[in-house]
């Protein structure tokens, strides 16, 4: 087992008279002192503008800025610095990816196909790219344990142009398998879009044994800080795209009617940037690879085995989804007879645990499911078994408390 809850503060808190037990990772994660220390240097010793100006402050913090993005390149194994563009989540990669490519590729006639198990994030941006160009977006849909099926898999087809997908769905917690669907994208011509939002800081990640053309993940998830994401793209794909936001520092020269871009990575990279979340994120990264993710992995799967295994011995609680524990990342939905989501969240939180309750920014799914809202809990690398055990242990107080018998 992974021992690293010394190094997160917040670990410490206590909530109606209960230790926090803070199973909503899947949500955002707690930082480390490690990641916390880093920001702090930066403000009390670097603080300036990268990439704006001659003197040691702006040099300082344009040189740790550009170590923060040479550190994500090396651990998502991006062949090019170039290739790595810091944006404030993957809900900003994935818009950026759909305006500055989807709107400028697509035309009649065309498809984008992505899983209906997608976070509003990877389908709303896909919604307006289609309705503007006149594409049409085309649902994967999903048995009832959330397998794609090879009927749906079929739907990646000649016209097809963009898939785009989930490496692991935050509702299912399942592994989706990428090289799979991407293959199947490029045999077509079709270009790959991974959002690995909720893969990257649970499972070692490659993108150049991927092979998809855009990548996409948030820093927060992974012991980083809010308002810091990475956009990976391929090269030669990112030279010909236009900016997503256009003003200062991405450009190279403004005349009065016409402006000439900034080389990459930068020419993505608009207005002052969030230096204190890129110092997080590789502060961040270097916790993880000090661990090991293959540790991690295996930490995650140890506390969902056991989750999962106490989950299904209660016979008023439905997993969403597979049960194998095998094709889960730390993730698991469920849902309680007779009781709404959000009344469970509330009582587990008078024990002090914390889980997610809602539709989980995926109601697409929920509709297709039939399931508009439910529980999640999910885990990372400070959570203990003992903590799995307690909540399972106040998980049948939920029903005891909305006044059911069993």
């Amino acid at each position: 087992m992974i021992n690293v809850r010394r190094d997160f503060p917040i670990l410490t808190k206590v909530h109606n008279g209960h230790p926090l037990v803070y199973l909503d990772n899947a949500a955002t994660t707690q930082k480390p002192y490690q990641v916390i220390h880093a920001m702090v240097d930066l403000l009390e010793h670097h603080n300036g503008n990268p990439h704006r100006g001659a003197h040691v402050l702006s040099i300082e913090a344009g040189e740790l800025y550009d170590q923060a993005r040479e550190a994500v390149r090396k651990f998502i194994n991006a062949k090019h610095f170039e290739e790595v563009i810091f944006v404030r989540n993957s809900t900003e990669g994935l818009n950026l990816i759909a305006r500055s490519y989807g709107e400028t590729h697509l035309k009649p006639g065309d498809k984008v196909v992505i899983p209906i198990s997608e976070h509003h994030s990877n389908l709303v941006p896909w919604q307006r790219a289609c309705r503007k160009t006149g594409a049409e977006l085309v649902y994967m849909y999903l048995d009832e344990t959330g397998h794609f099926t090879e009927e749906d898999l079929a739907k990646i087809d000649e016209r097809t142009k963009i898939v785009s997908f989930a490496a692991v769905s935050n509702v299912l917690g399942m592994v989706r398998p990428v090289k799979e669907v991407v293959e199947r994208a490029h045999k077509v011509g079709a270009i790959a879009i991974v959002d690995g939002a909720q893969s990257t800081p649970h499972m070692k990640t490659d993108v150049q044994d991927l092979d998809c053309d855009f990548y996409v993940f948030s820093g927060h998830k992974m012991l980083g800080s809010t308002g810091t994401g990475v956009v990976y793209g391929k090269k030669a794909m990112l030279e010909e795209m236009e900016p997503f936001l256009l003003g200062g520092d991405m450009i190279e020269y403004v005349q009065e009617q016409t402006t000439s871009f900034n080389e990459l990575p930068y020419k993505f990279e608009a207005g002052s940037q969030n230096v204190e979340g890129a110092v997080a994120l590789h502060a961040a990264i270097d916790y993880l690879d000090d661990i090991g993710m293959d540790k991690v992995e295996e930490h995650e799967r140890e506390l969902t085995d056991r989750c999962l295994a106490g989950m299904l011995k209660m016979p008023h609680i439905h997993i969403i989804g597979s049960t194998d524990p095998k094709e889960k990342t730390g993730v698991i939905s469920f849902t309680i007879d007779g009781v709404h989501p959000h009344d469970a969240a509330t009582i587990l939180d008078s024990f002090g645990i914390a889980i997610r309750s809602g539709h989980h920014c995926a109601q697409p799914l929920g509709a297709h499911l039939h399931v508009e809202a439910s529980n999640r809990v999910s885990f990372y690398i400070y959570n203990t078994l003992e903590e799995v055990d307690y909540f399972l242990s106040k998980l049948p107080e939920v029903r005891k408390v909305m006044g059911f018998k069993d």
